[in-house]
């Protein structure tokens, strides 16, 4: 896997729309986040576009993108936000050029269209991590930012990586993993089944976060994964936050551990679960394509390069 340069102080990066619009009164503060890290910001076309419930029209996001990528005086490619839309232009992208020109690209949620994309055609570590107008841009906690920090301006491999003070891993399934780190948002990794961009986790730890979904959702997104082989295929599995994953009307639902422990459990793959990384704060950022360890002895993770 090929790992971009980190970055450091007086870089420029670009921040693109890759998804859904950007709030016009978040795009000064995330501007100002991110000049706050030391870092120049080039505000790419698709941050003010509007298309409906995309930031701009296929083609426009599309070419930010390529251009960010292939302008060398552009050092990292950050999505601005979330949302929808990343899968729509993945087939509009220059991979070829993208994998010549490797470079920071960091963003979550939606965003796990292009982080497949960019770790299996490109070869290319990608940051699982905040974006700019939906958390930096309003002061974010300590662990946040310090494991934010430690991934895009530091090549180093982040060892053993801990959850925030007082929040706990557990383990589902004991044993040990190790693999290159790949996943994302569920509704993604399930999207991407039968398009030729789908998630490969064959010798993977696969990291797994949502938000928003009721349970029978998480369910049906999770067997779906499953039947398709992807639980069986990976060599572990992170589960990270669940936002608001709950049902309304519990005394009919199942819960989330019920879930996993009825659908995860039995592919017998190491599992550590309640890592806080995904639509949360605090939150992790995970290097996707750096090859990782898990531990379901120690209920540990670890990035070893």
């Amino acid at each position: 896997m090929i790992r971009p340069k980190p970055l450091k102080k007086g870089d420029t990066i670009g921040l693109v729309g890759t998804s859904s619009p950007t709030p016009p009164e978040r795009i000064k503060p995330a501007i100002e986040a991110m000049e706050a890290l030391g870092l120049n910001v080039v505000l790419g076309e698709s941050c003010y576009a509007t298309h409906g419930y995309l930031s701009g029209k296929d083609e426009l996001r599309a070419r930010d993108i390529n251009m960010m990528f292939q302008n060398p005086s552009i050092s990292g490619v950050f999505s601005i936000r979330g949302g929808y839309g990343s899968a729509r232009i993945l087939s509009l992208l220059d991979f070829q050029m993208i994998k010549s020109n490797p470079k920071i690209f960091a963003g979550y949620s939606d965003v796990t269209s292009l982080h497949i994309a960019f770790n299996q055609i490109c070869n290319m570590v990608t940051f699982h991590s905040p974006m700019p107008s939906t958390e930096l841009y309003n002061n974010v906690d300590s662990y946040t930012m310090d494991s934010y920090i430690d991934n895009i301006f530091s090549e180093n491999p982040l060892g053993l990586i801990k959850n925030p003070e007082g929040i706990e891993l557990k383990t589902l399934v004991k044993g040990e993993g190790e693999g290159i780190l790949i996943g994302g948002n569920l509704s993604l990794l399930a999207a991407s089944i039968g398009t030729k961009y789908e998630i490969d986790t064959k010798g993977k730890i696969l990291f797994i976060e949502e938000v928003d979904e009721e349970p029978y959702r998480i369910d049906r997104m999770l067997l779906q994964l499953k039947e398709a082989g992807k639980l069986k295929d990976a060599e572990g599995i992170i589960l990270g936050a669940w936002t608001n994953c709950t049902s309304k009307e519990p005394e009919k639902s199942l819960s989330l551990m019920e879930i996993f422990k009825e659908l995860i459990a039995p592919e017998n793959k190491p599992t550590i679960y309640n890592f806080k990384c995904g639509h949360c704060l605090p939150t992790a950022t995970l290097p996707l394509g750096s090859r990782a360890r898990i531990d379901g002895e120690k209920t540990s993770i670890y990035v070893i390069d």
